[in-house]
């Protein structure tokens, strides 16, 4: 029981943090979800424009490979990269294509010097260049961190040996493709470093938010165990404690087949605990009914109890709230028998405040006691009636002196 009860706790703490679609990874990776999310749409919208710009190149200026190379080498670069950016932009298949297009643009750099050669030496940036550090975050999407560094680092580098490997430059020419390659480099440590942040950032505030929800589920296991507790500490005292006494004080014939209902009663609901059906059906009862059940409690107990004619039948409450009331009038008629013995014993059923209020009034003509002196490990009055009314939205009142005591039950719908 306490395994469930710490599973539901933790469900029920999960619940309380706003979630989002994005979150698919289940509990405990909600921020990195969001990160990878965002991480998605950044890349598809910076690798579209790079794209675009190195798809307008490769077409509007002349080809620097051979013709059959030129349209081979561009299809195998921008479908890749076309699937890659629609999987961004969709947020599925992400890694798998981020994959595909870091190893086909590694291939395209392979196969270049055999593209361009007998071309003639190239001045002008071929459009490769403007896709370098895009298959940079492909990797950073796709891989460890660290086949990362190598992406990072091995694509420029690549890049620069093949501009550099046919020779024929000059040495502006040459200048300038050692710093595109510095560039990239430094641009491309500079990605893996942000993700990696933004990454590292996001599991420890899943891994706070965890250890925050175990806390509270703990907690609210813990309030569960305490609430159980009472509740059979206060059904001990109510059912099974009265009944061992009544048994101990039973001289007559009278006197112990009242012992011997206390303790069937007692036994069924001990065996009843853990079943919420004790808290009665939602349907509307009637004051009438309300009535007839205190009655009955009474009349397990063997006890003789004047009541009052209830004419306002028309006037309900929700049944939890009528079995509240009877289960707490109850077990002060319990009282008055165990410690007034019963004398003058009275109950009265009456409307208050509207057709969707009531109040349940228990009065004895005992010699009373004084409240200021009830031990606080005894449930009868403090778990058995206060709270079992306050529970449903109701409240107790105890009036005692040597002339009687009073037990006065309200409930009164919230309008």
């Amino acid at each position: 029981m306490a395994a469930d009860t710490v599973r539901a706790a933790l469900s029920d703490a999960w619940a309380r943090i706003p979630q989002t679609r994005v979150a698919r990874g289940g509990l405990g990776t909600f921020t990195r979800a969001r990160i990878e999310r965002i991480i998605h749409l950044v890349v598809a919208l910076g690798t579209l424009a790079l794209g675009a710009q190195a798809l307008i190149v490769g077409i509007s200026r002349p080809a620097p490979e051979q013709p059959g190379w030129h349209v081979a080498l561009m299809w195998g670069t921008f479908v890749p990269l076309a699937l890659m950016i629609i999987a961004c932009f969709v947020g599925r298949g992400v890694r798998v294509f981020a994959a595909l297009f870091a190893v086909c643009f590694i291939g395209v750099l392979l196969l270049w010097p055999v593209a361009t050669s007998g071309m003639g030496v190239l001045t002008d940036d071929p459009w490769i260049f403007y896709l370098i550090n895009v298959a940079t975050v492909a990797a950073v999407l796709a891989f460890s961190v660290p086949l990362q560094v190598v992406w990072a680092v091995v694509t420029p580098l690549l890049f620069g040996v093949v501009r550099l490997l046919p020779g024929g430059y000059s040495a502006d020419v040459a200048v300038a493709v050692v710093l595109n390659v510095s560039f990239s480099l430094i641009l491309g440590a500079m990605l893996i470093t942000i993700a990696w942040l933004f990454r590292a950032m996001a599991a420890n505030v899943d891994e706070v938010r965890g250890r925050a929800v175990e806390s509270y589920a703990a907690a609210a296991a813990a309030e569960a165990a305490e609430e159980e507790r009472i509740a059979v500490a206060g059904l001990m005292h109510d059912s099974v404690l009265a009944a061992l006494i009544a048994a101990n004080r039973a001289h007559s014939d009278r006197e112990r087949a009242l012992a011997v209902d206390m303790a069937r009663e007692a036994l069924t609901r001990l065996a009843n605990t853990d079943r919420t059906a004790e808290e009665g059906p939602d349907q509307p009862v009637t004051l009438g009914e309300v009535r007839a059940g205190i009655l009955r409690h009474a009349e397990e107990l063997r006890v003789a109890l004047e009541s009052e004619t209830c004419p306002d039948d028309d006037v309900t409450i929700p049944g939890p709230v009528a079995r509240a009331m009877i289960l707490a009038a109850g077990q002060a008629v319990a009282n008055s028998v165990q410690h007034a013995q019963g004398r003058g014993l009275t109950v009265q059923v009456v409307r208050r405040g509207g057709t969707r209020g009531v109040a349940v009034v228990v009065a004895d003509r005992g010699p009373g006691f004084d409240l200021g002196e009830v031990p606080p490990d005894r449930l009868g009055i403090r778990g058995s009636i206060v709270a079992r009314m306050a529970a449903v939205g109701g409240s107790a009142l105890v009036r005692s002196s040597p002339a009687g005591t009073t037990v006065t039950l309200v409930w009164r719908e919230d309008v």
